[in-house]
């Protein structure tokens, strides 16, 4: 079995880069250029990287896990180093939404609502909850089968149940950190429900492309997932224009099982688009899969560039944000994603060529971040 399927990695290269241009987009836009008809389309897009970046978490997740279970089971060295990977990202997670770089202005000037946009859940910590689910699952429920059966039933659970609780605050029932991940009431932009949906599924996706593989079908399970990704998608967009309302149940979108079900068939389709392009071209080597090697580090550091407060005190998205043209934000996107690939492939080099000399690299940049953090006063 090979330890990385290209298709997979493409799909989550795109999505990073297009993640890219989605921040970009929000932070410097001029707010009237919304109004305008093609900015629907390139919001529809935006919206699907999310569900793309969580349903290839899953898909990898359990895909790669195949061959470490008697490790994590034995709680070996497998064990804690997945244990560890699943706690840095939500530590990078936190970090992100940290009110102020250094502990004395955190403790002593974050208002109530600070601690509540600290508290919220961005698509990391989604990863990270997901990720945690996955891996104790996998390690418990030993029959295959039975964990495929999981990944479904849990799926389709928390997106059946997200129109229930969406409208509730949590925040008067749980501690705000925890009530942050049950529904999007304060700030939380991928809380569980129904948002974990699309790592359950890629688990689930990840575990029948496996059994097929295995059995020399995987021709047959491609048109399958193709049969399933038109099936959602049309019967997603016919059965949403419905009059149909229930009582007790949300009307937002963002909870809607069909609005879900939409855009999981197009991930889907995305997902055999890759597939497609990755055995026509026999992609082996290319940018975008160097963007997918390291998302979590492009992840975190193309918001630094945009959201971090290193001009002054303030930001780049605070001192030219909603002010730039379409062109500009073109611009600016390119330019990014430009420095970005480059960073990437730069680490990705340095890891290859010396992975003890990048290990060291990031132990000494995330002990001098705790020491900056712990003793800055400004």
């Amino acid at each position: 079995m090979k330890n990385r399927l290209v298709f997979v990695d493409l799909l989550r290269g795109w999505a990073a880069i297009v993640m890219i241009e989605v921040h970009v987009f929000n932070a410097f836009i001029i707010p009237a250029t919304k109004d305008e008809g093609w900015f629907g389309i390139l919001n529809f897009v935006n919206g699907l990287v999310a569900p793309a970046f969580l349903f290839v978490s899953g898909f990898v997740f359990v895909f790669v896990s195949e061959r470490k279970l008697e490790d994590f089971r034995d709680f070996g060295k497998g064990f804690w180093k997945q244990l560890s990977r699943i706690g840095l990202i939500w530590v990078v997670g936190y970090a992100l939404h940290l009110p102020y770089f250094s502990l004395r202005r955190t403790l002593n000037e974050t208002t109530t609502l600070g601690w509540l946009k600290f508290s919220q859940v961005d698509i990391l910590h989604c990863i990270a909850v997901g990720l945690l689910i996955l891996f104790f699952a996998r390690i418990y429920v030993k029959r295959s089968e039975a964990f495929q059966w999981f990944l479904l039933m849990l799926g389709a659970a928390v997106v059946l149940i997200a129109p229930l609780i969406w409208e509730a605050d949590f925040v008067l029932r749980l501690p705000s950190a925890l009530a942050a991940y049950v529904n999007g009431q304060h700030f939380s932009q991928f809380p569980m429900f129904n948002w974990l949906g699309f790592m359950m599924f890629g688990g689930f996706t990840a575990m029948a492309f496996v059994k097929a593989r295995n059995a020399g079908r995987e021709m047959a399970f491609l048109r399958a997932a193709s049969y399933v990704s038109g099936g959602l998608i049309v019967g997603g967009l016919l059965l949403i224009e419905l009059p149909v309302r229930l009582p007790y149940v949300s009307t937002a979108i963002r909870a809607n099982p069909l609005f879900f079900g939409t855009r999981l068939g197009i991930v889907l389709l995305l997902m055999l688009v890759c597939w497609y392009y990755a055995e026509r071209r026999k992609t082996e080597r290319s940018l975008v899969l160097d963007v997918s090697k390291e998302s979590l580090l492009v992840y975190a550091a193309h918001l630094m560039v945009v959201y971090g407060e290193f001009w002054d005190g303030k930001s780049l998205a605070s001192l030219y944000g909603k002010t730039f043209t379409i062109v500009q934000c073109a611009m600016a996107t390119a330019g990014l994603i430009f420095v970005m690939i480059l960073f990437a492939k730069l680490w990705s080099w340095l890891k290859i060529r010396s992975f003890p000399t990048a290990r060291l690299v990031s132990y000494a940049t995330g002990i001098s971040f705790i020491i900056l953090f712990l003793f800055r006063k400004a």
